[in-house]
């Protein structure tokens, strides 16, 4: 799986980026790179979208691409999992998440994404 988030130690150095995380902290500053908060690290860590980055480094972090860990964990803390999908939506994103649940609640949630699958089952395997 391609990574697409990059933490400022991972970028340190790397093919004319600053050679300290606050130099990579002020370049992304300056030049507006995407960011999110870090999932599982205390504080305000955050990691940057590689299409973001100087066109320059993409190819040197491509090559350097570490396996993922979720791949080598046998076990995913469910909430873990939907607090991390949940800081990567946008602020719309989430408005629209909360406000479903609100109105309409779980089950309607999960209903929808129930009649979603069984669309997708349908349209690739249209006999069934």
């Amino acid at each position: 799986m391609k990574q697409e988030w990059f933490a400022a130690k991972e970028l340190v150095g790397i093919n004319g980026l600053p050679t300290s995380t606050q130099g990579v902290h002020g370049m992304a500053r300056r030049q507006g790179w995407e960011k999110r908060r870090r999932f599982g690290v205390q504080g305000r860590a955050v990691e940057y979208h590689i299409d973001s980055l100087p066109n320059r480094t993409k190819p040197a972090l491509i090559i350097q691409e570490k396996s993922a860990e979720y791949l080598c964990t046998s076990y995913q803390d469910p909430l873990a999992i939907w607090i991390e999908s949940y800081k990567q939506l946008n602020e719309t994103e989430r408005k629209q998440i909360i406000s479903y649940i609100v109105r309409k609640g779980m089950t309607a949630m999960i209903d929808c994404i129930n009649a979603d699958e069984q669309n997708s089952t349908k349209q690739s395997h249209p006999g069934i």
